[in-house]
């Protein structure tokens, strides 16, 4: 018997039997579904993180007080640590190859505008922070050096805090105020898009009106590093870490502040996605196995109930791996037609939820690939056992068989 004519075969005897067909072929459906669901969905969100990190320059250095390792937790005779202005003033006076740096100081506050509230975060920065933070000004304008020394009530304030507090209306020249205190709007932020740690979700006042009206005369809780160049990144990280050591009299064992630049942060945000994705597509391919058995089961019962057609064909002829080769081929178009339509769904499925929850969803075309590779290798590795026990029936008791 002929590959082609063991096809034919197998696909009268799988349209013979529509509904056992498709309700076999529904756990290799949802198992191929899920894993492109899921991949597209981390591959989405990994994209648009590392887009966003991106978007910040590579050539960024964040200081932070608290001892460890700089992409890692403290270790063993670190310390909490504490960055103050004096530390800020060090490394602005002392840094070479920079293009600028900026201290900042965070607050959760609630903001108000006529009836309406919104709970977001203030950071009080200096008239640097646009650049270290890679920010245009989308209206209005950023707060200069005057306002800065004068401790101004000024604000800048991102996209969403305009659509939270006047539904989008204009709020240039406005009050708003942060925990009861009025700060006019005189800029707004470019919008770049939600997500964790929403860069839209923020408000920006000088440092100085900061540390007067919020935050009290707060240590710093970062320090922003902008390198001239990314080649520059190595040496500026060499410096903050020489200079810091001496200004707080410790070593690399005992260091009580943390540096990060951007491009390690790249590189460990890249491996985390790519590890998430792993994780969480390997239990979606999980059910492909499950629909597997589901087919080796319908299969046994096939073999089972077309015992006396098995005992015909091998009286007139067929031999057993002609027997053995028709119930693999019906094993595995069960399930490359079940890829197929789980691919369908899982497409249309991807677009769906990206769409409806407002994510980027991105199905790399190595992922329909293996998952409808992984769906045909599933039902020729559980096909395989009922078309061996097909193939062995003898033909006599086949005959007898009622």
């Amino acid at each position: 018997m002929s590959l082609l004519e063991a096809i034919r075969i197998a696909h009268t005897s799988l349209v013979a039997s529509k509904s056992r067909s498709l309700l076999t072929m529904l756990g290799v459906i949802i198992g191929v579904a899920a894993v492109l669901i899921v991949v597209a969905i981390g591959q989405g969100l990994a994209a648009d993180t590392l887009s966003r990190i991106r978007s910040m320059g590579t050539n960024l250095v964040m200081v932070s007080p608290g001892g460890g390792s700089r992409m890692g937790p403290p270790g063993p005779g670190t310390r909490p640590g504490k960055l103050t202005q004096e530390d800020f003033e060090l490394l602005e006076e002392s840094l070479t190859e920079i293009a600028a740096i900026s201290p900042m100081v965070m607050k959760s506050v609630t903001a108000k505008y006529l009836n309406l509230t919104h709970d977001t975060s203030v950071r009080g920065s200096n008239t640097a922070w646009p650049s270290t933070s890679a920010f245009e000004i989308a209206q209005g304008r950023f707060f200069d050096e005057n306002e800065e020394r004068a401790r101004a009530r000024v604000a800048v304030v991102g996209h969403e805090i305009v659509e939270e507090l006047s539904g989008g209306r204009d709020l240039l020249g406005e009050f708003i105020r942060l925990d009861g205190i009025p700060f006019e709007v005189i800029g707004v932020l470019e919008e770049k898009g939600g997500g964790m740690g929403n860069p839209d979700d923020q408000i920006i006042i000088p440092i100085s009106s900061a540390r007067q009206r919020l935050v009290g005369n707060a240590d710093l809780g970062q320090i922003i590093v902008c390198a001239t160049t990314e080649d520059a990144v190595p040496r500026v990280i060499a410096q903050v870490q020489e200079l810091l050591f001496r200004a707080h009299r410790v070593d690399e064992a005992s260091r009580d502040f943390t540096i990060r630049d951007q491009a390690e942060l790249l590189t460990t945000m890249t491996e985390t996605t790519g590890q998430i994705t792993l994780f969480v597509g390997g239990i979606a391919f999980i059910s492909l196995i499950v629909g597997g058995v589901g087919i080796m089961n319908i299969m046994l019962v096939s073999v089972t109930e077309r015992t006396r057609e098995i005992g015909v064909r091998k009286a007139v002829g067929a031999r057993s791996r002609d027997i053995l080769t028709q119930f693999l081929i019906e094993s595995i178009m069960l399930s490359a037609i079940g890829g197929v339509i789980g691919i369908s769904l899982g497409l249309v499925g991807s677009e769906a939820i990206g769409s409806s929850l407002g994510w980027a969803t991105v199905v790399p075309a190595w992922s329909v690939a293996l998952s409808f590779a992984f769906s045909v290798a599933v039902g020729m590795f559980f096909g395989w056992y009922p078309a061996r026990v097909a193939a062995l029936l003898d033909p006599i008791e086949c005959l007898r068989y009622e």
